[in-house]
């Protein structure tokens, strides 16, 4: 019940949050040029990938069914399949659940984060992704991985894996010539990308986190829901169970009282 009253509050985030992410990756679409690539770092696209950073969003309780450990595993499969190619991995575990199972593992982790809560803010984005993205200007880093959950619907949030940086300018749009040729760019592009460049990382970044919220509380509704309906389902049939015997053993002594009676006689 306090999952479903949370759940409209945590959807209502999740849709305010898609306007602009949208219109921010349709912008960048249309600015970026390939030949801008070496003049910004967070577009260098890396020769071979040596260092990686993998950021795992789990939440901070259960009773979510299998929420947590879908999302643990996906982050483990994508760990073993970067170091299995080479890559040293940085491990950043966000939520009580995924810490809790790391250290459980004895697996080293760079960073945990237990102080998120379901109410993600930008300024919890910028604080885990901020650190990343210098690390990755200065190149000390080669990609940085989300794994969080998508949410798709209450009843559908599976987990999902997204390579944040570098940045994967989105395909350019079919009037890009166009929008470059009848506007005037005050100040120049290159200080416009500049600054959007950090925002859409830490954009993508508050995106996964109030998507990943949003899909706890749906799994936990529909958890708890299978879990009261095959509660009910299991008292159904205990009730018919125990009203066959009872039937049964009333039966049984009408049966026996009706045979003395007609021994007597």
């Amino acid at each position: 019940m306090v999952s479903t009253s949370k759940l409209k509050r945590a959807t209502d985030r999740v849709h305010a949050a898609g306007p602009y992410a949208q219109h921010l990756s349709e912008v960048l679409g249309r600015l970026i040029d390939p030949a801008l690539y070496e003049r910004f770092p967070l577009l260098r696209q890396p020769e071979k990938v040596r260092r990686a950073a993998v950021i795992v969003i789990t939440s901070n309780r259960g009773l979510a069914g299998a929420f947590n450990a879908n999302l643990i595993r996906e982050g483990r499969q994508l760990v073993e399949r970067l170091r299995r190619n080479g890559v040293t991995v940085d491990l950043h575990a966000i939520g009580r659940k995924g810490v809790s199972f790391f250290r459980f593992r004895r697996q080293a982790m760079a960073t945990s984060r237990l102080d998120i809560t379901d109410k993600p803010t930008m300024d919890d984005a910028a604080s885990v992704i901020e650190p990343l993205r210098a690390a990755f200007e200065k190149g000390e880093l080669d990609e940085v991985h989300i794994v969080y959950a998508q949410f798709r619907s209450a009843m559908s949030t599976p987990p999902g894996v997204l390579r944040v940086l570098p940045v994967q300018p989105p395909p350019p749009s079919a009037d890009q010539g166009h929008w470059k040729s009848i506007y005037k760019m005050s100040p120049s592009v290159e200080e416009i990308l500049a600054r959007l460049l950090p925002l859409y990382v830490r954009n993508c970044m508050y995106r996964a986190l109030v998507e990943t919220a949003a899909a706890e509380h749906g799994a936990r509704r529909t958890a708890m829901k299978n879990a009261t309906d095959n509660a009910s389902d299991m008292l159904d049939n205990l009730s018919r169970t125990y009203n066959r015997a009872r039937q049964a053993q009333i039966t049984q002594e009408i049966a026996e009282i009706v045979g003395g009676a007609a021994a007597l006689e």
